[in-house]
Order: C-alpha cells, then sequence, then structure tokens
C-alpha cells in the first residue's frame, strides 16, 4: 500500500484530532458530533460503551443482545445527539433501557429479565461454574419481581451512574435517589434470600427422589 502525503497528512490530522478529544468535555464533543466530526464520536464511543454494555447486559441478561442493543444506541447518538448542554451519560443510558425494552419486546417476553452487573471471571472448575451461573440466575429471578424502578436503581448504580445520573434517567428528584435505593436493596435482599431457599428446597426435593 502507498501512502501519499496527502493520505499521511489526513492520518497525522486525524490523530491529532483524537488525541485532542480525549481532553474536551462531552458537550463540546457533542458540539463537534453535531457538525459531523467523526473523531469527536469515536470519543465518545470510548469514554461511553463501558458503562452502556453493563446496563444493557444487566437489563437482558445476553452478551450478544447488550451488543447489538449497544450499537443501536451508540447509532442514535451519531444520528440524532442530544443538547451539548444536556448530560450524555444519562441521556445514553435512558436511550438504551428503551433500546433495550423493545428489543425484549420483540422477542415476546412477559417480564423483563435483570442480571448482576459483572463479567463472570474465567472458570475451570464445571462445578464452580454452574454455581456461578445458577446464582446469576437468582439474581435475575429475584430482580424481576422487583418493581421495575427499583430494579432499574440497582441495575444503573451498580453500573457507576452517580445519584445525579440515575436520577436523570429516572426522572425522579436527585434527593430521593438515597433513600429510594435503600428500599430497593432491602427489597433486593429479601427477594434473593427467597430465591436462594426456593432452590435449595427444589435440590433437596431431587436428591431425595433420586434412586
Amino acid at each position: 500500500m502507498i501512502i501519499t502525503n496527502n493520505d499521511a497528512g489526513a492520518m497525522i490530522a486525524t490523530a491529532s484530532d483524537r488525541k485532542m478529544a480525549e481532553h474536551e468535555s462531552d458537550g463540546a464533543l457533542l458540539e463537534r458530533l453535531r457538525h459531523g466530526d467523526e473523531a469527536a464520536f469515536e470519543e465518545l464511543f470510548a469514554r461511553h460503551y463501558a458503562t452502556v454494555y453493563r446496563v444493557l447486559y444487566g437489563l437482558t441478561g445476553k452478551r450478544e443482545m447488550a451488543e447489538d442493543a449497544a450499537q443501536e444506541t451508540f447509532l442514535i447518538l451519531y444520528r440524532r445527539p442530544p443538547a451539548s448542554h444536556q448530560p450524555l451519560r444519562p441521556w445514553l443510558c435512558r436511550v438504551a433501557l428503551n433500546t433495550a425494552r423493545n428489543a425484549l419486546r420483540g422477542e415476546r417476553r412477559d417480564t423483563m429479565r435483570i442480571a448482576r452487573v459483572a463479567q463472570a471471571p474465567a472458570v475451570e472448575d464445571p462445578s464452580e461454574a454452574a454455581e456461578r451461573a445458577e446464582e446469576r440466575d437468582q439474581v435475575r429471578a429475584a430482580l424481576a419481581t422487583m418493581p421495575q424502578r427499583q430494579a432499574h436503581l440497582l441495575l444503573l448504580r451498580h453500573a457507576g451512574l452517580s445519584y445525579a445520573e440515575v436520577a436523570a434517567v429516572l426522572n425522579l428528584a436527585p434527593g430521593s435517589v438515597g433513600t429510594l435505593l435503600a428500599r430497593a436493596e432491602r427489597a433486593f435482599v429479601a427477594a434473593f434470600t427467597k430465591e436462594q431457599t426456593a432452590a435449595t428446597e427444589e435440590h433437596s426435593s431431587g436428591k431425595q427422589v433420586q434412586p
């Protein structure tokens, strides 16, 4: 491949733009994005993709669906960016939640499935892998029994959003987030304990009927 002087100049300019973008605020990058600046979009994608993916994986419990919804979320950002004064991370999470809910409805699910926001570590022992998978299923089942707002409070907070950002996503008064989150955590503990008890009883019953 032959790189001309013009090509080299364009590559240097692009690298320079990306380096400069790393130090700009989201608002400044959004302003540039509205004028078609590709480097601004790439920087926003790099900054916020991980958070958006964690939220979506927590909501869907499926990596492929989370990845697809994340791509759709950033496509919406690229095509219709919000105003530069609007906090971007809450806006992205709100779009992501709506996108994922539409995807879940498309699969005709009666209830949303919400997973723990954490990637499973590498596993060598199959029995340990099974135990972790069972625990994640219990987390999903527990959260699925909770009111949607409580589940989303936990999901967003554990994805790393601040109280103010959680309030912006869920249209809550910022001062109420702490109290609501504490209630949601208590509700989750009760629901999760119930799921664990049911699983233990089911396992015990299964062992008794085996020859």
